[in-house]
């Protein structure tokens, strides 16, 4: 059994990748390949023509259509066969699974389960985005060797920072504060503040304060595996509130998880900030730092990865601060086990019917 949850948003490209070209991507397991028809919307079809299953990527674009490099069979973006070469009758098996698209915030937006709920109002919001006052980072991408859970038990973590982030975003003095958790009903929030503390390397590269700081972490994350990080600062004995920490150093880093496969994950990201707004030279160090800090964390996840399949087991000791991990699970277990229990049904006679459903 997979670890994926298909009823759900996941980012597919960044909108710059895709353009008039065909592009692949696997996404859940399944090999995909997306494109933009010439009215600029995108169009994402299963990477596999039903005739003999070569890439259709390997194709070619013919207008808006994709044709097969195989046999010149030619689908449009539904996944209709609008053509097959030597022949007028059109197979009525002859069709590829399409799937519903959406952009948003900078990227095409995928659901790979069951169409009628692919509600675009699903799409977590990002906070700021847009607003005056707030510089953006955006097109961001990493990949990640290991399962989407693992980086969501990271990204619900603060506890790691101490270690694994020492030249970021991390350092000792909250090596013994206490992570604070909240669940609703498609989020979980891990959260701390150190306060009284040193700023953290990321914030006297990028800040001015003079003596010691509040400094908060507020990890939410939205089922399945979109991640919003709210991190930053005020001087020591502030109020804490929501004004005084947008008239402080505040940045909200998004961390879209989509999985690849059982044990590689794309990883896209943008960042928000309230410093330093309107600087490109702000905006490459921002790019840069934010980079190396997710880099530390694909370095020691793939190590976890590693182990784990070559123990066949996830952990064998649980500590207090794997409470919200151990609830993200829990919640994605249970949105699996509703998808199982009721299985996609997909219109007879649409491109997505029966016979389109890969295998």
């Amino acid at each position: 059994m997979n670890t994926f949850v298909k009823n759900a948003w996941y980012v597919a490209a960044w909108s710059e990748e895709v353009g008039r070209e065909l592009r692949p991507r696997t996404i859940l397991g399944e090999k995909l390949v997306l494109w933009r028809r010439s009215d600029g919307s995108p169009a994402a079809l299963v990477d596999r023509c039903p005739h003999k299953l070569a890439p259709l990527s390997v194709g070619e674009l013919v207008g808006d259509s994709v044709q097969c490099g195989y046999h010149g069979m030619t689908f449009d973006g539904s996944g209709r066969c609008v053509r097959v070469p030597g022949q007028s009758v059109v197979p009525p098996t002859a069709c590829v699974r399409s799937f519903p698209l959406v952009e948003r915030y900078g990227a095409v937006w995928i659901w790979m389960g069951e169409p009628a709920l692919a509600d675009p109002q699903r799409i977590v919001e990002v906070r700021r985005f847009g607003e005056p006052g707030w510089g953006l980072v955006s097109g961001q991408y990493l990949h990640f060797k290991t399962n989407y859970l693992n980086i969501t038990d990271n990204l619900v973590d603060p506890a790691h920072t101490t270690y694994v982030h020492k030249k970021t975003i991390g350092n000792a003095a909250a090596e013994d504060v206490s992570v604070k958790v909240e669940q609703g009903d498609a989020h979980v929030c891990a959260y701390r503040w150190v306060n009284g503390s040193e700023p953290v390397p990321l914030m006297k590269a990028m800040a001015s304060f003079v003596g010691p700081v509040d400094r908060w972490q507020y990890y939410y994350l939205h089922l399945p595996s979109t991640s919003c990080v709210d991190f930053g600062a005020v001087p020591a004995g502030s109020d804490h509130g929501e004004a005084e920490r947008d008239s402080g150093f505040r940045s909200f880093s998004y961390n879209f998880l989509t999985p690849e496969t059982e044990t590689t994950t794309h990883y896209f990201w943008l960042h928000l900030r309230n410093y330093h707004v309107g600087s490109s030279d702000a905006d490459k160090e921002v790019a840069r730092l934010m980079t190396a800090t997710f880099e530390e964390d694909a370095a020691i996840l793939a190590l976890i990865q590693q182990e784990q399949d070559r123990m066949g087991v996830r952990e064998f000791v649980r500590l207090g601060i794997d409470n919200a991990p151990a609830r993200i699970r829990r919640m994605v277990s249970r949105l699996q086990e509703a998808e199982i229990q009721v299985p996609m049904k997909l219109d007879p006679g649409t491109a997505g019917a029966a016979p389109c459903v890969s295998a």
